[in-house]
């Protein structure tokens, strides 16, 4: 399995290579090589790779694994029926004016996006903005990372232009995200973007049987399979590059499962220390507190 991370290195930030819990620092040309951004764009090739002496997961300080160049992050709203039913029905969907569970369903994929600066890796702390928030939320999410780009990739092609997969928890401030009627200011805020640990390669992830978990201090809140997508990831593909370029390195946050705090009654929204952590296997487990 092709897992890729990025660790903290004496001189900054050094891609490493994931397999059997140990991680084989990434070195090309004599230099270490910082970022997935020349691999996934087809600068540097298998051939062109060499690889030090392996590292302990546990003994490394692992980053967000796309971090030193900035791409879109594209992030869809609603896509698990549930989540959808859920939202609608909790009084924080003002975006649509939806109220009955008839109008929950959406359709056509709601794309919002999230800024480059809201990304952290895992063991980051969530700045809780208690200026800002006292709703604070979680939404542990599969990410395609796109590799080969383009514009109105069909959707029979949009596979082809996966490189890997990662995870995002889309933490949200949901009084924020309901007072501005629309969900950047709500989810674009400083480390409201924990990414990692890993990106694993395409090849290695079977669409029709990866689930989605989330858990807070332990407890498991949100389970879902990915093939309950409303719209599945060639279909977000197809949809977004419509007019539109995609370029290599770009993320697409695929949608939440149901099981987030505004789903439950009452809301059980994050507090400072607790720790949430969003599984995909194979990719690992994302775990950050909330500062």
């Amino acid at each position: 399995m092709t897992a890729w991370c990025r660790i903290r290195g004496e001189a900054g930030p050094v891609l490493a290579a994931r397999r059997d819990g140990l991680l084989r620092p990434v070195w090309a040309g004599g230099r270490a090589v910082g970022d997935l951004g020349p691999i996934i764009g087809g600068e540097l090739l298998a051939g062109d790779l060499e690889f030090g002496a392996p590292i302990a997961v546990a003994d490394a300080e692992l980053l967000a694994p796309i971090g030193s160049f900035p791409r879109n992050i594209f992030c869809i709203g609603k896509n698990y029926r549930a989540h959808a039913l859920e939202f609608t029905t909790s009084g924080f969907d003002a975006s649509s004016g939806a109220a009955a569970p008839s109008d929950a369903i959406p359709t056509a994929p709601i794309v919002f996006s999230k800024p480059f600066t809201s990304v952290i890796g895992p063991g980051e702390v969530i700045e809780s903005h208690p200026h800002l928030t006292s709703k604070l939320d979680y939404e542990a999410e599969l990410a395609v990372v796109i590799g080969r780009g383009g514009r109105d990739i069909a959707r029979a092609d949009a596979l082809d232009h996966v490189f890997g997969y990662t995870i995002v928890n889309d933490v949200t401030a949901r009084d924020r995200q309901q007072t501005h009627r629309q969900w950047l200011l709500g989810k674009g805020l400083d480390t409201f973007c924990p990414m990692g640990p890993a990106v694993v390669t395409a090849d290695e992830v079977d669409l029709a049987a990866t689930v989605v978990e989330c858990r807070v201090n332990g407890e498991l809140r949100q389970h879902a399979s990915v093939a309950d997508l409303i719209f599945d990831v060639p279909t977000l593909i197809c949809d977004l590059s419509a007019g539109m370029t995609l370029v290599a390195g770009d993320l697409i946050a695929t949608g939440t499962p149901a099981g987030v705090g505004i789903g439950f009654d009452p809301p059980r929204f994050l507090r400072p220390g607790d720790e949430v952590a969003a599984t995909i296997e194979p990719i690992g487990t994302l775990t950050n507190r909330i500062g």
